[in-house]
């Protein structure tokens, strides 16, 4: 059996006191069985990056690590991967900054990850590179002479090609993706995408699932991701998650929750959301003081300034709304700027009678797919869900809207409050099967055997 090497930005270890996210314990899991190696930057700065590797082992998972410089922080990771690419990649190109200083420190980190981590990669080492953050690696890799089969999975949407032409060097960087045996996307829609970019920019061709640009071939794959189901429904037992649902349970007497979690992040709608149950509230005055919006939204990359007007303008929405509709003895907001562990979530997200999960844009979106497992099969909550997010293509028994649209959104928040037992029980049981079915360590088993069966085949000369 053949080593795997996991790349990603950040390397996440298993970590005996604090909760671990469903992909972390899934490459984890995979780790222990393949005895592999997972590599990315430590999160730490030195003054001068030297290369210089840090190794763990922590309950059979072994890391690589390596600090980088301030200058790296603020060009690769500030800079190109989340003021350029990440608004790119959701279609807001109103929000991308274009600044040749990104890119070149983004193309440096590559080629500074690729040096220590390619004399690691041993003959028959399995190598899958995560997300966007790493987008040329491998091209770097293959320079290095690493023949190994090498995949790629994009963890976010992937645009149209007339919003990525927007990007300067976008021909450059799009090749640099066919140094990859197999790249992987959360949907067919992303996939079509890419395809259509590589056939009307690079003049490509399109054999089933392979796509060959010049004499470079490339298989180009849909495997959606999904949550550590089992692991997830062990989370609802903890004490964490029974203190918070009896601290909830005595905090909601008779109101009615709907719960939105959403990292703090302009694609996910936030905005729109809060402006959306405004105008269920002015619509519907029998939901005054019998239901509440309970919005968790944690901080992120503080250091953009996108984020903080984000934070502003929404504490802003909540007061406003809070101060137009609350009596004494009832809030219809409850806007939470703080994180919670998976135990506490699981016991949010079963209080609830909703979940509203309406982002403008999402790769996948796991609360969607956390809120349909943590529901009681009896009594199940509703998932209204953007039709713009990932998940939308694989739960189509949820009540799907556009987050653009307050009153649909707002219609659909009032039909999922007011919806028979018989039919919240219908679609919560599909919804479920599709969620347990296909959960992380199917994705992960079957993109990593999609990898390993792939054969690398090299350029011509």
């Amino acid at each position: 059996m053949s080593r795997l090497i996991v790349v990603s930005n950040r390397v996440s270890m298993p970590t005996p006191d604090a909760a671990q996210g469903g992909l972390a314990v899934a490459l984890q899991a995979a780790l222990r069985e393949a005895g592999g190696l997972w590599f990315g930057w430590s999160g730490r700065t030195v003054e001068e990056f030297n290369g210089s590797v840090s190794f763990e082992e922590i309950d059979g998972v072994r890391s690589a690590t390596v600090d980088l410089e301030p200058q790296d922080v603020e060009e690769y990771y500030n800079g190109f991967a989340n003021r350029t690419l990440w608004p790119l990649f959701h279609y807001r190109i109103d929000l991308a900054k274009y600044n040749r200083s990104f890119g070149s420190g983004y193309e440096r980190v590559n080629k500074r990850f690729a040096e220590p981590l390619h004399v690691m990669i041993e003959p028959g080492d399995t190598v899958w590179i995560n997300d966007y953050h790493l987008i040329p690696i491998a091209s770097q890799l293959r320079e290095h002479g690493v023949k190994n089969r090498i995949g790629f999975f994009l963890h976010t949407p992937w645009p149209p090609t007339r919003l990525l032409v927007s990007l300067p060097y976008h021909e450059r960087l799009v090749r640099t993706i066919f140094a990859y045996d197999v790249i992987g996307f959360q949907t067919e829609e992303w996939l079509e995408s890419f395809l259509h970019y590589c056939v009307n920019e690079l003049g490509g061709s399109v054999d089933g699932e392979y796509v060959t640009v010049d004499d470079m071939t490339l298989r180009a794959v849909v495997c959606p991701i999904g949550i550590d189901f089992k692991n997830f429904l062990q989370a609802s037992t903890t004490k964490a998650a029974q203190d918070l649902s009896e601290r909830m349970r005595v905090s909601l007497r008779q109101l009615s929750m709907i719960v939105g979690v959403d990292r703090l992040d302009y694609s996910k709608g936030l905005e729109e959301r809060l402006n959306s149950f405004e105008h269920y509230l002015n619509k519907h005055e029998e939901a005054h003081r019998s239901v509440v919006l309970i919005q968790v939204a944690p901080p992120s990359r503080g250091q953009v300034e996108q984020y903080q007007h984000v934070r502003e303008k929404l504490n802003e929405m909540a007061g406003r709304i809070n101060g137009a509709f609350a009596e004494v003895d009832w809030t219809p907001i409850r806007y939470v700027n703080r994180g919670y562990s998976r135990d506490e979530l699981t016991a949010l997200y079963s209080a609830a009678k909703v979940g509203l999960v309406t982002p403008l844009r999402d790769g996948m979106n796991l609360v969607a797919k956390e809120f349909v497992a943590a529901q009681d099969p009896e009594d199940p909550g509703v998932l209204v869900l953007s039709r713009f997010a990932g998940a939308a293509a694989q739960m189509k028994e949820a009540l799907i809207v556009n987050p653009y649209a307050p009153e649909e959104v707002a219609d659909a928040i009032h039909r999922a409050m007011t919806m028979p037992l018989a039919e919240r029980k219908r679609r919560h049981q599909a919804l479920l099967e599709g969620v347990r079915t296909q959960d992380v360590h199917w994705w992960r088993e079957k993109f990593v055997n999609l990898i390993e069966e792939t054969p690398h085949t090299e350029p011509a000369e």
